[in-house]
């Protein structure tokens, strides 16, 4: 059984960033030639960076990886006309040559401003722009990726809430559809109602063991684990989880700079007894070093790893 490991967005040892930005307040400073040229130089930088930290993942073993959705400013801004795609074709599929090269696997997971069952329309709305914009850069890309979703709002109660989200879901483009995973969150849908949501929809189901830790209802994780790992049965793809550290005692729902690592062994425990393989994302402050830090941590108590990959 392996367990492979990766990190989310920027790692913080290379010191940079492919997510740099401009606000719309700056964009409308700016004449119609000028803003273009803006955006036009911030792009062009953000691939050049996002080639570095595709290099950095290669050269330290690292085969799976969360990209930022935040690399192309003002891409899902309803007032700006900026062609982030055709005018950038060739960089599209440079990016997603590497990656396939590597054999990458790489998500993207949109912000919390992507709520399709929002009971504002303008939210919805924006919700399918941001969406459309991570399919056309995986498409761009030409790459097999998936866009990691929470269930969104619990306005109006937890029923009414997942009514709205499943028709929504429903109106989603057959191909943006086969793209979305659901994770269950910290506060409102636990793995009971995400589970259960993702069997009578047939998207796969990321479980994040730390928003479970928060929100339960006394479950037994072990109970629900098979079904978790079987809504993953019709892709090709190793089931994703999620895994993170409280950041203190009182701050229990933010995410620690670093691992937890006898935490981590005793969720490794838990999954050895289903004999699947898995892909973890750590969600730390600390990145990359993170990941590391854990890996040497895992060595010293006697797992076998090999690059950023557990064997057990």
């Amino acid at each position: 059984m392996k367990i492979r490991l990766g990190y989310a967005c920027v790692p913080i040892t290379l010191g940079t960033t492919y997510c740099h930005t401009l606000t719309y307040t700056n964009y409308l400073k700016l004449n119609k030639d000028d803003a273009y040229k803006k955006l036009d130089n911030i792009l062009k930088l953000n691939f050049k960076e996002l080639k570095n930290v595709l290099k950095y993942n290669e050269q330290n073993n690292i085969y799976f990886y969360r990209l930022s959705h935040s690399m192309v400013p003002l891409a899902s801004h309803k007032k700006v006309e900026f062609d982030y795609i055709k005018n950038y074709k060739k960089e599209w599929e440079k990016i997603g040559k590497i990656i396939n090269k590597l054999n990458m696997r790489v998500d993207i997971h949109p912000d919390q401003y992507c709520i399709l069952n929002s009971t504002k329309k303008e939210v919805v709305n924006n919700s399918f722009n941001i969406l459309n914009f991570n399919y056309q850069i995986i498409k761009a890309m030409n790459i097999n990726s998936k866009i990691i979703l929470h269930v969104g709002s619990g306005e109006n109660g937890k029923e009414e809430s997942i009514e709205r989200f499943k028709k929504n879901f429903n109106k989603l483009d057959k191909v943006i559809k086969s793209l979305v995973l659901l994770e269950n969150d910290d506060r409102v849908y636990n793995i009971k109602d995400t589970l259960s949501l993702c069997e009578d929809l047939d998207i796969p189901m990321v479980l994040d063991y730390h928003h479970y830790k928060c929100n339960n209802e006394k479950e037994n994780i072990e109970d629900y684990l098979e079904r978790i790992l079987n809504t993953w049965k019709n892709t090709e793809l190793n089931p994703k989880m999620h895994f993170s550290s409280p950041k203190s005692f009182r701050d229990k729902r933010s995410h620690s700079e670093y691992i937890n690592e006898k935490s981590f062994m005793e969720f490794l425990n838990i999954l050895k007894k289903f004999n699947r393989d898995i892909d973890i994302m750590l969600e730390c402050k600390a990145k990359d070093d993170a990941l590391f830090r854990l890996l040497r941590q895992l060595k010293f108590h006697g797992y076998k790893i090999n690059g950023t990959t557990i064997t057990i």
